[in-house]
This record gives structure tokens, sequence and C-alpha cells, in this order.
């Protein structure tokens, strides 16, 4: 069994190890990928089917059945706009498919803030060799595959 991880947002992929924040450049929480987002105001959604576990305004985590877990952040170090220019669509515990609409947001006005727009996207708790068809570079949209998590359910 295994998951596919479709992207959050429409960007630039890139390689975790690229993020500026060693938490995640380092796969402190887990390994992933990041997104650059394109800049106008659009919504994050769900990179996998599940339980929407954690909701925070700039951060967020999907739970499948099956107990894999998928972490999106949206931006670095954006907790300190205390949720200013965000807007929640669902509610902690709220069943979602991927590709749903979860928290909307404008990343220029992130970056106008002096904040990094890239998006960590990170199954947690794993380690890299659960990862596969890892897409580190080129044009995604939003809802297209990031990475496939092998195993896991």
């Amino acid at each position: 069994m295994s998951v596919e991880v479709v992207s959050p947002a429409t960007g630039l992929a890139a390689a975790l190890s690229d993020v500026p924040d060693p938490v995640f450049s380092q796969a402190m929480v887990g390994p992933g990928v990041s997104v650059k987002p394109v800049a106008e105001p659009a919504a994050a959604v769900a990179p996998i089917s599940g339980t929407v576990a954690t909701l925070h305004p700039h951060a967020f985590v999907i739970a499948s059945a099956g107990g894999t877990a998928v972490l999106v952040h949206l931006g670095i170090d954006t907790v300190q706009l205390k949720g200013e220019g965000f807007e929640l669509h669902v509610a902690k515990g709220a069943q979602v498919e991927a590709g749903q609409p979860v928290v909307s947001w404008n990343p220029a006005a992130v970056e106008e803030q002096g904040y990094s727009s890239v998006c960590p996207v990170v199954a947690l708790d794993l380690s890299a060799e659960a990862l596969a068809d890892l897409r580190e570079d080129g044009q995604v949209a939003a809802g297209q595959p990031l990475f496939t998590i092998e195993g896991h359910g």
C-alpha cells in the first residue's frame, strides 16, 4: 500500500534541503519536498486524503486512515503573523480529500512582510527511504503528485 502526496500549491518544486530553515532542510521532522508558490493569492490544498490532525493558519497536518501524516507549512516563520492573511476552510478533525482547499493565503503578502513563502511538504516520522518518485524540480500545479510514501496507508 502506498500513499500519493500531491502539491498543496502551484509553483516550483525543490528539494527540502533548499528550505531556509534547518528544521526542514535537515529533515528533522521528516523527509519531503518543498514548493515555492506562485505569488497570487490561492488556497493551499490537502496533500493526501484523511483527517485534519493539526490546524493552524500557517500550517496543517493531514493523517491518512493508515496513520501516515503529512505536514504542510505555509512559508517559513509565518507563525509570527499570528494568522493574519490566512483563512481556514476546514476544521480540525474534518475529513478531507486530496486536493481539497484547506487554507487560503497570499504568498506575495507573506514575502512583503519579510518571510519566505516556500512551503515544506513533509512526511512525518518516516525515513527518507519510505519516499519514492520525489519531484524536486520544475513547475508543479496544486494537486499534482510530489512524492509517494511506500508501504504506508
